[in-house]
């Protein structure tokens, strides 16, 4: 009896460690909590990203957000889901540690590993002067999601014309360098975003902020755990 107490009390302990190891600042949540089904493809915990390599403090590929921003994500979803398709994360919430991280590999004129694939068009000196990165990311303020369109039945993204994180005009929502499905596509995700209270970025196709965001002035930097 005094073993299986013990065990129990060693459970107990285990679980309270682990959820304080994964608390979140009050008015933040875990996506996938929100909304079960939606698709996850944390390209900062990888190496499937401009840098080339996982990114600082993106320690678990997983996808934070404020509660506000997720509530209404989770309505977008609803809409989205009722047409045969479903959202794709590539990023939410980003600590100012990740941005930190970007801009000292921008200023590493030798390290274009990723180059062909991400800025083919573009020298890297010039990514800050024309706003590719910066040095405070509205995705600190937790209320931004980047993200795409796939296909319920085949899992397979819809074709917006540029890749996620491309560097170039092809990627701006105003760019004539798209077919017509293609905009189409590109159209089907403004719409939803927008009837949700998201409001869309003009040079990534993917990138959108809740228009009522709860810290417009704060910038987190808490771990993505």
């Amino acid at each position: 009896m005094k073993s299986l107490t013990y065990l129990l009390l060693i459970l107990i302990s285990f679980n309270f460690v682990t959820a304080q190891d994964k608390k979140l600042p009050e008015g933040f949540i875990y996506l996938k909590e929100k909304i079960p089904d939606i698709k996850l493809d944390m390209r900062y915990a990888g190496s499937n990203n401009f840098i080339g390599k996982p990114v600082n403090a993106y320690q678990k590929p997983v996808a934070v957000l404020t509660e506000a921003a997720a509530t209404a994500l989770q309505k977008a979803q609803k809409d989205l889901m009722a047409e045969g398709y479903c959202f794709k994360i590539f990023d939410a919430y980003r600590p100012q540690t990740a941005v930190n991280h970007f801009i000292e590999w921008a200023r590493i004129p030798a390290d274009t590993l990723t180059k062909q694939k991400f800025y083919p068009n573009v020298a890297k000196k010039d990514l800050f002067q024309l706003g590719y990165i910066a040095t405070k990311s509205g995705h600190s303020r937790g209320s931004t999601v980047d993200l795409t369109i796939i296909n319920i039945q085949t899992g397979e993204e819809l074709d917006m014309g540029s890749g996620y994180d491309f560097f170039g005009d092809i990627s701006h929502h105003s760019t004539n360098k798209i077919t017509k499905e293609q905009r189409a596509n590109r159209s089907l995700l403004k719409r939803i975003m927008i009837k949700n209270g998201f409001r869309p970025y003009p040079e990534e196709w993917w990138h959108y902020t809740l228009r009522n965001e709860p810290y417009p002035e704060t910038y987190f930097d808490f771990p993505v755990q």
